[in-house]
């Protein structure tokens, strides 16, 4: 039986999906004038986690991860750049595409855009001030009436009397009370804007997602997923919303995904420890990103830094190295098999891939066919080992590697880089001193490759090599 931690309920709870057989879970994606950063990384990599388990367990999943495409973010970083907003979107769309594949990540079902759903986000407001839940304030805006939810605060556990206006509360003196949320800006200059009832002007933030997860999903689904960030006052308002809307519960199971820690502190702009996926792809092979991503419950904090993506890239290569030539079978797996069940066990335990992990890591040690078969099926599962382990090994399959760049030298002359061609020239050289018994040239050969990080093997079958 598989089980969630409901951030709802604050435990763990068996999964029951409302229509048997099949899972509705929406994701709050990205808000799009940027490059995405590790946040994005790890709420993309996990729920592609999630959906893939599901999908192993026969389970049929519709997944929707939505596009923010309007924001006060984006406006002002358009004007910025002189581009229009479709523009800037366009472009920051594309690029988190490029990295989510890099990462392994399967497109969700479907990615619906904030501005392809401008009608629907005024049918919901329309129907909250006609309910009593919203009402529009003399500037224009239209305001949701927190205090007409009496369920306010049931999952991120505040209540109204604690909250005050200040943190996470925009202060606005045409509110009725500090703690009541925008829903409809009215328009201002140079800003993109619709028609509605109240007058010109654009939808606000969280009135986006509780109209295009009822549209995809309808208003009653099964899990709804995004980071811890968004608990509140994100998903806490989606909630007032929806359910004040519909007359329903908006989603059975909540999950949250932990924060990422840079060097044991929080990741920020403001404390210079932000990095963009870009920018750590530079240093590491993708595959070792989203390793180093599920090596850690879902639930927890990730600590990244260059010491854990090294002690990954090691323990990802001891995977890969097991696997080298070894003429894995294409079999399904049998779940019965006491490693599989193990597996399955583990990912059945919300979710609990570090323990999944150590299956793999077993697997490996054993070396027999049957079991690399295995992990390698296995890995499969959550988007891991699916790669030639020669590519791996060697630094292909990513943009960033050194195998992509031809060798070059510094001012002095000096080797700085290897490619694949020089190493397999380098290869062949030593080869022949030895043939020679010219050790002391093939031990130079070594030394150098090995002082350029390459690592070489000598089997029966030939000299192999690998980056270190």
């Amino acid at each position: 039986m598989l089980k969630i931690y409901n951030s709802l309920t604050r435990e763990k709870q068996t999964f029951t999906p409302i229509e048997p057989g099949k899972v509705r879970m929406y994701v709050c994606g990205m808000t799009v004038y940027d490059f995405c950063h590790l946040g994005h990384a790890r709420v993309m990599v996990v729920f592609d986690m999630v959906a893939r388990w599901y999908r192993a367990s026969e389970y049929q999943v519709t997944y929707v991860r939505n596009i923010t495409d309007i924001d006060d973010k984006i406006i002002k970083r358009a004007n910025e750049n002189g581009e229009t907003i479709d523009v800037l979107t366009q472009r920051f769309i594309d690029a988190m595409d490029e990295d989510s594949a890099k990462l392994g990540i399967i497109r969700p079902d479907i990615e619906p855009r904030a501005t392809q759903h401008i009608q629907g986000m005024l049918d919901m407001i329309a129907k909250l001030i006609e309910k009593g839940h919203a009402y529009q304030a003399s500037n224009g805006d239209v305001f949701y009436k927190v205090r007409s939810f009496n369920d306010y605060g049931k999952l991120s556990g505040k209540s109204l009397d604690d909250l005050r206006a200040g943190e996470r509360v925009e202060v606005d003196t045409f509110k009725q009370d500090p703690l009541d949320f925008v829903l409809w800006k009215s328009v201002k200059p140079n800003e993109p804007n619709w028609d509605s009832p109240w007058g010109k002007g654009r939808p606000g933030w969280h009135i986006e997602c509780s109209v295009m997860s009822a549209e995809h999903l309808g208003a009653h689904f099964d899990i709804h997923g995004g980071g811890q960030d968004l608990q509140f006052p994100h998903h806490e308002n989606e909630i007032a919303q929806s359910e004040a809307a519909h007359s329903c519960q908006m989603a059975n199971y909540w999950m949250h995904n932990g924060f990422v820690r840079v060097d044991d502190e929080k990741m920020s702009k403001s404390l210079g420890n932000f990095f963009t996926i870009r920018e750590v792809l530079k240093k590491y092979d993708a595959e070792v990103v989203r390793f180093f991503i599920l090596r850690a419950h879902y639930r927890s904090p990730l600590n990244y830094s260059d010491k854990h993506l090294d002690d990954a890239k090691a323990a990802l290569t001891r995977l890969y190295t097991a696997l080298r030539n070894v003429d894995i079978q294409h079999t399904a797996i049998d779940w019965q098999q006491p490693q599989a069940k193990r597996f399955k066990e583990a990912m059945d335990d919300d979710f609990n891939t570090p323990e999944a992990m150590a299956v793999l890591f077993e697997l490996a040690k054993d070396k027999s066919l049957e079991a690399l078969t295995l992990m390698k099926q296995l890995g499969a599962v959550i988007g891991l080992l699916q790669r030639n382990p020669e590519d791996f090994l060697q630094g292909e399959g990513s943009i960033t590697n050194q195998s992509l760049l031809a060798i070059t030298q510094d001012a002095a002359g000096s080797v700085t880089g290897f490619g694949n061609q020089k190493i397999s020239e380098m290869i062949v050289l030593r080869v022949e001193a030895k043939k020679s018994k010219n050790f002391a040239e093939a031990d130079r050969i070594r030394k150098e490759l090995a002082d350029a990080g390459i690592i070489l093997e000598d089997t029966p079958q030939g000299t192999t090599w690998r980056r270190a």
